[in-house]
C-alpha cells in the first residue's frame, strides 16, 4: 500500500509540474488517460487516481464527454479563491491598493526598456478596449496591464501574492467596470511615471486611481 501511495504521489507531482510550468496552460485539455499512461509509464488506475487528486485540489476539472481541463496553475490560488469568494469588493480594492501601489513604485525603479515597451503597448490595448465598451475585452486588457506592472516590479513575493489573488482581482476589475464606468478613464499618467522612473508619481497615480474606486478621492 505504501509503495502504491508513493507511486500515486509521484504521478501527481509529475502532472502538477506540467501544469505549473505552463506546459499545459490554464484552459487547455490535458492528454486523455491512455496517453497519460504511456507518457508517465504507470498504470491506468494510478493515472486515474492522480488526476482525481488534482480535481480535488482544484487544478483540473473533468467535463463529461469532452475531457479534463486545466483550471488553475496554483493550488494556493484555488485555496485563496475559495476563502475569499464572498469578500466585499471594497475589501478586494483595499488589498489591490496595498499591492499595486508598491508594484507601481518598484516598477518605476526597476523597469527595463522591454518592460516599458510592453507596458506602453498594453496601455494602448487597454485604451482601445475601453473605447470598444466590450466588458470582457476591457477586463482582459486592464488585468494584462496591471500584471505587467507587477512583473516589472521584480519582486517575486509580490508577484506571487498578486497572481494568487488573480481570480478575485479579475472579478473586482469586472465589477468596477460594470458599476463605475466613467469616460476618460486611462492609465496614461501611471505608465508615463513608470517609463520615466518617477516612483513618487507612480505611487500617487496608483493611489489616486484605486482610492477613487473606494470613494476616497
Amino acid at each position: 500500500m505504501t509503495r502504491r501511495t508513493g507511486l500515486i504521489d509521484a504521478t501527481v507531482a509529475q502532472l502538477r509540474t506540467r501544469i505549473t510550468s505552463g506546459e499545459w496552460p490554464v484552459g487547455t485539455r490535458i492528454p486523455p488517460e491512455p496517453a497519460l499512461v504511456e507518457l508517465l509509464g504507470v498504470g491506468r488506475n494510478t493515472v486515474r487516481e492522480a488526476v482525481q487528486s488534482l480535481v480535488h485540489a482544484g487544478l483540473v476539472e473533468r467535463r463529461q464527454g469532452s475531457g479534463t481541463y486545466v483550471l488553475s496553475a496554483s493550488e494556493l490560488a484555488v485555496s485563496m479563491g475559495r476563502q475569499i469568494a464572498d469578500a466585499r469588493q471594497r475589501d478586494v480594492i483595499e488589498v489591490r491598493r496595498s499591492l499595486e501601489v508598491e508594484a507601481g513604485r518598484l516598477a518605476a525603479r526597476r523597469r527595463t526598456t522591454q518592460d516599458v515597451a510592453t507596458i506602453t503597448a498594453l496601455r494602448d490595448e487597454r485604451a482601445e478596449a475601453y473605447r470598444s465598451r466590450q466588458l470582457d475585452r476591457m477586463v482582459d486588457a486592464d488585468l494584462a496591464l496591471h500584471r505587467a506592472i507587477a512583473r516589472a516590479a521584480r519582486n517575486p513575493v509580490l508577484l506571487s501574492m498578486y497572481e494568487n489573488l488573480i481570480d478575485a482581482i479579475t472579478d473586482n476589475i469586472r465589477f468596477n467596470f460594470a458599476q463605475v464606468l466613467q469616460d476618460g478613464d486611462n492609465h496614461d499618467a501611471l505608465v508615463e511615471a513608470i517609463a520615466l522612473g518617477d516612483d513618487v508619481r507612480a505611487v500617487e497615480e496608483t493611489t489616486t486611481y484605486l482610492s477613487g474606486l473606494l470613494g476616497e478621492d
